[in-house]
C-alpha cells in the first residue's frame, strides 16, 4: 500500500457480536477501545471514534501501521479490520486514490473486483455505479487486469460514509468474540502443557479477564519449567491483556500424598488440592469461576468419574472450554495463538513428576475422601497459599 503525500490513513475495525448487544452496545465498544489502546502501547498514539458498527483508529503522528494492524488482530471483539486511505467524497479523488493506494497489489495481480458500500445516501452515485466507474478506471490504468467477481486476486473496496470515503483492500479476519473484561474474571489453572493456555485464551474470547495459578514443586521441577510457564503466560497476554500469575509451592503437598495415600489415588487427590487452592486464591482475587484445560478421556484425571471427584465441594463454577475437543483440535488453536512450541518444551510440571504408575480411572468420592483423611488437609492448603507468590505478566 502506498500513500500519496497529504493522504491520511487509518485502521477500520468492524465489530461483530457486539452489534447484537442492544442498549449495552456502547459500553462494549468503549471497553474494546480501551483494550485496543492497551494493545497499541509502544506503537504510537491513535485517536478512536465510533460510527455505524465501525471503530476508526486514526494515527496521531508517526505510527507503525503494520505492527498496529497485527496487534489489533488479536483484540477480542473485532470481527474484521483493515488499513484504509481516507478520501474526500468525490469520485475523481476516489479513483485516483484507489489506483495509487493499491498500486503494488494491482500490478502483481491478474484479476480484481470492486466492491462499494454507500452509507451516505446523499452521495450522488449508487453502489453499483461506483463499482462500474471505478472498475472501468482501474482497467484503463492497469490494462493487464481482468475482472473476476467470484475469486479475484485483489479486492478493491470503497466505503462512502458520513465523515469521508475510505479506500482499502480485502479485510483481515479479527479475533472475534467480545471484549476482555466484559464478562468478569476467572482463575486459570495453568500448567506447562498444551491445553491450559488454549483454555485461557478461549475464555478471554468470551469476555473474561484472566488470572492464573501455577503449581510448582522444586526440586522435582526446575527453574526452566517455571520459566516456560511464565513464557506461556506472556504469550497469552497478547490476547488476554495483563495476567496476574500466582505461583503456588506444591512440594510439601505432593510428598505428603505420596507418603500417606494409596498410589492409585495420587492423581485425583493432587487435582483436588489444586482445585481447592485455586478456588481460595480466586475468591481473594474476586474471580467468579475457575478455568481448566481438561478434555474428557484424555488422561486418567479427566475421566468423568475423576472430574466429578476433583470438583466435588467447590463453590465456584469450573469452565472447561476444550472439554469436547480432541488433541489435534487443541493443538491447532495452540499453534494459532503461538503457544504450541513453548508448551512442548521437555520440562516436567508437578503433575507429570508425581503421576502414579497405575492411576485410578474410576475413583469413587467416598474412597477419595477416606484417603484424604490420612492428611492434614486444611493445614497443607493454608501453608501453600501463605507461601504463594504473585507476578503480573504483560505483553512484551
Amino acid at each position: 500500500m502506498k500513500l500519496e503525500s497529504g493522504t491520511k490513513e487509518l485502521i477500520l475495525l468492524k465489530s461483530g457480536e457486539i452489534a447484537l448487544k442492544g442498549l449495552n452496545r456502547g459500553s462494549f465498544e468503549d471497553l474494546m477501545i480501551k483494550n485496543c489502546k492497551r494493545a497499541l502501547r509502544g506503537v504510537g498514539e491513535f485517536r478512536f471514534t465510533k460510527a455505524q458498527s465501525t471503530i476508526y483508529a486514526q494515527p496521531v503522528g508517526d505510527c507503525d501501521m503494520e505492527e498496529a494492524l497485527d496487534r489489533l488482530s488479536r483484540v477480542f471483539g473485532i470481527a474484521a479490520l483493515t488499513r484504509a486511505a481516507v478520501v474526500e467524497k468525490d469520485m475523481e479523488a476516489i479513483r485516483k486514490t484507489a489506483a495509487q493506494y493499491l498500486e503494488e497489489e494491482l500490478k502483481a495481480a491478474s484479476t480484481f473486483k470492486v466492491a462499494a458500500k454507500r452509507s451516505d445516501k446523499s452521495f450522488p452515485m449508487t453502489s453499483p455505479e461506483i463499482c462500474r466507474e471505478l472498475g472501468g478506471w482501474l482497467l484503463r490504468q492497469f490494462p493487464h487486469l481482468k475482472v473476476d467477481v467470484e475469486n479475484p486476486d485483489v479486492l478493491v473496496v470503497v466505503e462512502v460514509r458520513d465523515f469521508a470515503a475510505y479506500v482499502h483492500g480485502a479485510q483481515l479476519p479479527g479475533a472475534g468474540g467480545i471484549p476482555v473484561g466484559s464478562s468478569g474474571r476467572a482463575m486459570l489453572l495453568l500448567s506447562g502443557g498444551i491445553d491450559s493456555p488454549v483454555a485461557g485464551v478461549m475464555m478471554a474470547k468470551r469476555g473474561l479477564s484472566i488470572s492464573a495459578v501455577h503449581f510448582y514443586s522444586p526440586p522435582y521441577t526446575s527453574e526452566r519449567a517455571l520459566l516456560k510457564v511464565k513464557t506461556l503466560c506472556e504469550k497469552m497476554t497478547r490476547y488476554c491483556g495483563t495476567i496476574p500469575l500466582h505461583i503456588v509451592p506444591f512440594t510439601e503437598i505432593s510428598e505428603a500424598i505420596k507418603e500417606h495415600c494409596r498410589e492409585d489415588f495420587g492423581t485425583v487427590i493432587m487435582r483436588r488440592f489444586m482445585m481447592r487452592i485455586a478456588q481460595d486464591i480466586a475468591l481473594q482475587e474476586e474471580c467468579s469461576g475457575l478455568i481448566t484445560g481438561e478434555s474428557v478421556g484424555q488422561v486418567a484425571s479427566q475421566t468423568m468419574a475423576s472430574l466429578a471427584c476433583t470438583q466435588a465441594g467447590l463453590t465456584l463454577p469450573v469452565l472447561r472450554p476444550v472439554i469436547g475437543m480432541d488433541k489435534e483440535e487443541i493443538i491447532a488453536i495452540s499453534r494459532k495463538i503461538d503457544t504450541f512450541e513453548t508448551s512442548i518444551q521437555p520440562f516436567d510440571d508437578c503433575c507429570t513428576v508425581f503421576t502414579p504408575r497405575h492411576p485410578k480411572t474410576k475413583p469413587r468420592l467416598e474412597e477419595v475422601l477416606k484417603e484424604e483423611q490420612k492428611l492434614d488437609y486444611e493445614a497443607l492448603v493454608q501453608r501453600a497459599i501463605a507461601q504463594t507468590t504473585k507476578e503480573r505478566l504483560s505483553p512484551r
